[in-house]
């Protein structure tokens, strides 16, 4: 009985949340309306053929195969993709990327090989796109 009641406490004790924080519920019916209203559909569309247009234009400038097959009939990604990067200092390039040409990128090792992480969000547009190609464009060929 005396562990039944220990183990008793111990799962009332860490489910207990305190003051409970309501913004989220009472925020959701706006946030739904406010996505309703801007055709939140369209945008994720047009945010999922700009990182399509990234990736290419990315391995264009790398060489290198993309990592998701060449298959029409599935999304392998939405707004969010990795690319692959030639073997470089991923420190050196996600720094001088933020530094030199205002590109926040994630860049990291990953099974042992470069890569990208490419977002798109609603706020994103072609220039965006442009100034990461120019970006990669300059810096790769600096630090191979």
């Amino acid at each position: 009985a005396g562990v039944g009641r220990v183990r008793a406490l111990c799962f009332d004790h860490h489910q207990w949340q305190g003051t409970r924080d309501l913004a989220p519920f009472l925020a959701t019916p706006t946030a739904i309306d406010w996505m309703t209203a801007n055709d939140w559909p369209a945008v994720l569309e047009r945010c999922h053929a700009l990182t399509e247009d990234a990736l290419r234009r990315v391995q264009e400038v790398t060489g290198l195969p993309s990592l998701y097959p060449d298959d029409p009939t599935f999304r392998w990604f939405g707004q969010m993709a990795v690319t692959p990067l030639p073997d470089v200092d991923v420190v050196v390039l996600k720094q001088r990327l933020y530094d030199e040409f205002h590109v926040e990128l994630p860049v990291h090792r990953f099974a042992g090989r470069a890569v990208a992480r490419i977002s798109i969000a609603a706020y994103n547009d072609d220039a965006d796109v442009d100034a990461l190609t120019h970006a990669v464009a300059t810096l790769l060929p600096q630090l191979a």
